[in-house]
């Protein structure tokens, strides 16, 4: 069986529930979020055939997601951190839209943070680690909602921006893999199954 690579977004947030753009800000689980961390946990045992190397970002959230979901992680990379949002860090997209009317993310500048062009440079170098490293076992790389959508685009050789175009609810979890060298989604936003 070939090796694939998965990405698991963090659990919920305070701010993630409430729509506020959260890069840099270190804003821990809420307890639904460690719930569904634990779940996501149990969601990736039952498809990995065993991680060759798990990377997460620095963030506490991140951090935390994995090591409920039971992952040792390997390293720690800031190249896995969330797009850095500048002046809108903390800030909804209909606040924003008050001054810049149809801003998105994906679209329009952000004051202070990085552009679309910076977050697909470093989706790029995580790529292309993750491309070397699968041949030893699947790669699981733990983050956040818009960059993991930036690096299912730069898996299908889209431009991040098109990162758009995908879904990845908190402790989410997409599955890349290819079909005879063709990069393909196996799987897209598998939630966590949480007991009721």
């Amino acid at each position: 069986m070939a090796h694939r690579l998965f990405l698991l977004r963090h659990g919920q947030t305070e701010w993630s529930s409430n729509g506020k753009h959260t890069g840099r800000t270190d804003i821990p689980l809420t307890p639904a979020g460690e719930d569904q961390a634990r779940a996501a946990g149990g969601t990736l045992r039952t498809l990995l055939g065993g991680p060759g190397l798990v990377l997460s970002s620095p963030r506490g959230r991140a951090l935390r997601t994995a090591e409920l979901a039971g992952l040792r992680v390997d390293e720690v990379t800031e190249d896995l951190a969330e797009w850095d949002y500048g002046d809108y860090e903390g800030v909804t997209t209909p606040e924003i839209r008050e001054t810049v009317p149809d801003w998105t993310v994906w679209t329009r500048p952000i004051p202070g943070g990085e552009s679309a062009q910076d977050v697909q440079a470093r989706a790029d170098k995580v790529l292309d680690r993750a491309r070397r490293e699968i041949e030893n076992g699947d790669v699981v790389l733990v983050g956040h909602g818009h960059f993991s959508r930036v690096l299912v685009a730069r898996w299908l050789g889209l431009p991040g921006t098109s990162g758009v175009h995908f879904g990845l609810d908190p402790a989410g979890l997409a599955v890349l893999g290819d079909e005879r060298g063709e990069p393909q989604i196996e799987h897209l936003n598998l939630l966590p199954a949480l007991e009721g």
